[in-house]
């Protein structure tokens, strides 16, 4: 596995100008900070209101038990082609062979639907930290054709995540290869008046698909759980179909 990294630290404002300067502190990304990479993204808050036909459940791989619905063992599935080969401990991992993709999450979550996406976990008790995956058509193969990593990661979270009334802060970036295939992966948070919150998101493109995962929490909880969600965060992983 080829890993590659990147740190960067800015504030969005949802009401500036595209073309205004945002600090970077790294001057060799200074000049993409006002570029955008033009990829047709739906908004955070457009999904939400989108159809709810969409929805879809998934058989989730529980624990290392059992893969519901079949009967093959789940550690036969685990060790099959380029399936995930293990699962950390507190964690389960869900494997959609249908739409090519998978990811682990903590053991105690459990399933939701969250509009417009094709799976979701979140915690029991604690409303706001989930885990959710959609994807949209696409011609790219792979990532780096939408774009340089820090100018795909500042559209993202700029336009297509953060809502009017919120700002926006990149914290980190990296970009992981693994099997041939590039993911981002960056943590930004998200504040308006009333609340903020802390993610981590990973998108990637592979069957003709632009995968985007996004696993978060309150900023409150955020430093007592940013080591657990980043094992989701760094787990998606594209299977061929």
């Amino acid at each position: 596995m080829a890993v590659s990294s990147l740190s960067i630290r800015y504030c969005l404002s949802p009401t500036i100008s595209q073309k205004t300067d945002i600090h970077c502190p790294n001057p060799s990304l200074r000049a993409s900070c006002s570029l955008s990479s033009g990829y047709n993204l739906d908004s955070e808050n457009t999904y939400q209101k989108g159809s709810g036909s969409s929805w879809k459940r998934r058989q989730a791989l529980v624990g290392v038990g059992t893969l519901l619905a079949t009967s093959v063992p789940a550690t036969l599935l685990l060790a099959e082609g380029n399936l995930p080969k293990t699962v950390p401990k507190s964690y389960s991992a869900f494997v959609d062979k249908e739409d090519g993709y998978s990811y682990y999450y903590p053991s105690d979550w459990r399933e939701f639907d969250f509009r417009a996406h094709d799976s979701a976990f979140k915690d029991r008790y604690l409303q706001l930290q989930s885990v959710r995956v959609r994807f949209i058509p696409t011609e790219k193969t792979d990532i780096r054709e939408v774009g340089p990593m820090d100018e795909v990661v500042y559209d993202l979270v700029k336009h297509k995540f953060a809502a009017p009334n919120q700002v926006a802060t990149i914290y980190d970036m990296k970009e992981r290869v693994e099997d041939g295939k590039s993911y981002y992966t960056f943590e930004y948070g998200l504040r308006t008046p009333i609340y903020a919150t802390t993610c981590f998101a990973t998108v990637a493109v592979g069957n003709n698909r632009y995968y985007t995962l996004i696993v978060g929490a309150n900023e409150r909880r955020w430093r007592k759980v940013k080591k657990q969600l980043e094992v989701v965060a760094d787990s998606l992983k594209i299977l061929q179909i």
